[in-house]
């Protein structure tokens, strides 16, 4: 045809066919790179539509990423015949039947999803209420002296909270009035405890003891991300630290209760002046100002300008030992907590008033619920504002022979009412977070 001229040629490098796999990567990495920066703007459109429109769209992403993660782990467990699969265990077996009754599967579906035939999912349903111990459909047996529903419950809350061990819960049924050991915990849990080896610890000569509330503060800077990492396969093999790949977050905590005293989130890295600014705001909160603030030897923290500002307050402040283990333990260690049991647990979000939404419920459940190891099983408030702690309140005794006078699991509490106490356990959460529990008990009706 006149005036048809052919497209253009790219040319391609020398020997592509042997790179398509690692462009594949590539590719998949820039697409993600890409879609974070997109999400990001719309995350923060002023139209509540659009807003709505990508939430939605990285909520589906999110579930195509899951699907893909299982059938990847099922094409594994397909490649084994039928016959010699492991096989499920009674327990595991009463938990398939309620998921299917909960989804309203069929006996192919089943079969279908849980990998196993649909001959024994009829024939689990048909002996599901057989009695004896070697049902093929069992319920959580006891362990020891203690009643059935005692250790279902244990199993249950661990089912509930996978991040809890089991010192945390052991210490939050005794919040609850259901006095546990750990090694009792263990048992029903099935999971002998591990010692670690100890560590040797070289002696400090400088040590400031904390005596009283609002004695010793600790503050430090951490990076949250906000794309579930920070790796591309791109240069420079890192994606930036700020928004919207990450958040900057600023914590501060009470050395004595160990209370979380404020959190402040920014965009980037915050300067001395911001770092100075959030102190301030977390001080006039608590309506007192710590005597010593530890932190470590940030730029932030080394300016003259936070040197001459704490003067003014009349705050000593103190660095951490470079290379020093245990130095700043009790910040990092709580900068831990906050990712393991809050943000890891959330999709975070790209707009500043979401991340600083969850930080302010963790904040609060933290405080008030969250028994503390380091505190004998206390909350931080309970501490702080020299509150009874709920751990020494009267306390259930669900074995029916247990002599009243004869001792319980630490800490010693005397018994509510009579022994034999059939206990229901009733699990709600913070604000609807689902990583955010709290656990209350009552006689059972």
């Amino acid at each position: 045809m006149p005036g048809y001229t052919s497209p253009p040629r790219i040319p391609l490098p020398t020997g592509w066919p042997r790179r398509v796999r690692s462009g594949i990567i590539h590719a998949i990495s820039l697409a993600h790179f890409s879609l974070t920066s997109t999400r990001s703007w719309a995350a923060n459109s002023w139209n509540a539509r659009i807003r709505l429109k990508a939430d939605n769209d990285r909520l589906r992403h999110e579930i195509a990423l899951l699907n893909e993660e299982m059938r990847i782990k099922d094409s594994r467990m397909l490649q084994v015949p039928a016959h010699r699969r492991p096989h499920y265990p009674p327990i595991q077996r009463l938990a398939i039947l309620e998921l299917r009754a909960a989804r309203a599967w069929s006996l192919n579906q089943t079969a279908h999803n849980l990998l196993v035939t649909t001959p024994t999912v009829a024939a689990w349903m048909h002996r599901l209420d057989e009695e004896g111990p070697r049902d093929l459909v069992q319920t959580r047996t006891p362990v020891n002296r203690f009643p059935e529903f005692v250790a279902y419950m244990v199993q249950r809350l661990k089912v509930l909270c996978p991040s809890m061990g089991r010192v945390r819960i052991a210490q939050t049924l005794c919040r609850a009035g259901l006095h546990l050991g750990p090694a009792t915990v263990g048992r029903f849990l099935k999971s002998p405890p591990q010692r670690r080896p100890k560590r040797k610890r070289e002696p400090s000569t400088r040590k400031v003891r904390s005596k009283r509330p609002c004695h010793i503060w600790h503050c430090d800077l951490t990076t949250v991300s906000a794309s579930l990492g920070f790796w591309t396969s791109a240069l420079p093999f890192a994606l930036p630290k700020r928004w919207p790949f990450c958040w900057w977050v600023a914590v501060a905590v009470d050395h004595y209760s160990r209370r979380l005293m404020g959190t402040a989130v920014y965009k980037q890295q915050p300067t001395s002046a911001e770092v100075r600014t959030f102190l301030g705001r977390a001080m006039k909160s608590a309506r007192s100002t710590p005597k010593h603030l530890i932190t470590d030897q940030g730029k932030q923290f080394a300016d003259d300008s936070f040197k001459a500002w704490s003067g003014r307050k009349g705050i000593r402040q103190r660095f951490g030992a470079i290379g020093k283990y245990g130095s700043i333990a009790v910040i990092e260690r709580l900068m831990r907590t906050i990712k393991s049991e809050c943000t890891r647990k959330l999709l975070v979000s790209y707009r500043r008033e979401d991340i600083r939404r969850e930080l302010s419920h963790f904040t609060k459940w933290y405080n008030q619920h969250r028994p503390h190891a380091g505190l004998d099983g206390c909350t931080p408030d309970e501490i702080y504002f020299k509150k009874e702690p709920a751990g020494s309140t009267p306390r259930f005794e669900p074995r029916r022979k247990w002599p009243r006078g004869s001792p319980c699991a630490a800490p010693r509490a005397r018994v509510k009412g009579r022994c034999g106490a059939q206990v229901e356990m009733k699990v709600r959460h913070m604000a609807g977070r689902k990583h955010l529990p709290i656990v209350e008990l009552k006689k059972a009706s």
